[in-house]
């Protein structure tokens, strides 16, 4: 898979999932802006990575970030290609104890810093002419709900939404736009303690991780990401595509799954008695299984 000519941006690309990305994109061979909120992260990643990185030091949220992260690229490799919005930090409580700056903490990285990130990337795409990549950061708990994680879920529920969003919106302009789910032992992950004695040990993961629950490195990862940025993808957006460890899957949308009708309309009696027997006779389940 070559990405020769390709110039990506990946935030939060110091270490973790972002890391494995920027580092798989460059040896593709795209060239990389690196975004992290971490200096050092960010040096150190591009000195890994070598002459076809570049590193961008800011914390993802505003526009001002965001348009910075595209003008580097420009400035630096003349144009942008794909936008990997990965950047994302936890507040993990309970509903019960969890403050307002817990949740907006994590809304404005994840939520808003992907929104902003976007928009800038979208108006350089569409100024080019010639069609682009976003690759957006979703997760699990996400898809599923996960518990103490509220504000983190919430947010990336609305990246999967956003991500069908934006596939409509800029499909004219030839811009895919699809969620990864990935499942990946990093610092984020560390704190799952079903989880945390596998990462303390460190690779190879058994395969009752790798295959049962589709849990691995990030490397394992950033395949998908090197696929979504090129040419071969062209034709796949609006996706929500999970991968980890020894698993690729793609999840599927929200939709109805049980439908009744009643005549004139429902009351809450005619709701009661109708229920058990007919929308509510296999409700969904919800949560990470672990």
């Amino acid at each position: 898979m070559k990405l020769d000519g390709k110039v990506a941006v990946v935030t939060g690309g110091g270490r973790g999932l972002g890391l494995a990305y920027a580092t798989a994109l460059a040896a593709a061979g795209a060239k990389v802006v690196v975004n992290d909120v971490d200096p050092d992260a960010a040096a150190a990643a591009v000195q890994a990575i070598g002459p076809n990185a570049v590193a961008e030091v800011g914390a993802v949220g505003s526009t001002e970030t965001a348009e910075a992260l595209v003008a580097r690229a420009v400035s630096e490799f003349g144009r942008l290609d794909v936008m990997v919005t990965n950047a994302g930090i936890l507040r993990d409580r309970v509903l019960w104890k969890m403050s307002d700056d817990d949740f907006d903490a994590v809304i404005n990285v994840h939520l808003r810093g992907t929104f902003t990130c976007v928009r800038a990337a979208a108006r350089r795409l569409r100024e080019q002419g010639e069609g682009g990549r976003i690759i957006l950061s979703g997760s699990p708990a996400g898809q599923r709900g996960n518990f103490g994680q509220t504000n983190y879920a919430a947010a990336k529920a609305g990246i999967a939404a956003m991500a069908r969003t934006w596939a409509m919106e800029l499909a004219k302009a030839n811009i895919t736009v699809n969620a990864l789910i990935p499942n990946a032992a990093t610092e984020m992950t560390r704190t799952i303690p079903a989880f945390a004695p596998h990462i303390e040990a460190g690779a190879p993961y058994p395969d009752s991780l790798r295959k049962g629950h589709g849990f691995g490195t990030p490397e394992d990862v950033a395949g998908l990401v090197v696929y979504l940025a090129s040419d071969a993808a062209a034709q796949v957006t609006g996706q929500c595509v999970g991968i980890g460890g020894d698993k690729l899957a793609l999840w599927s949308h929200p939709q109805e799954v049980s439908v009744a009708y009643a005549d004139g309309g429902w009351s809450a009696d005619a709701i009661a008695i109708a229920w058990p027997t007919s929308v509510g006779a296999s409700p969904e389940t919800y949560g990470i299984t672990l």
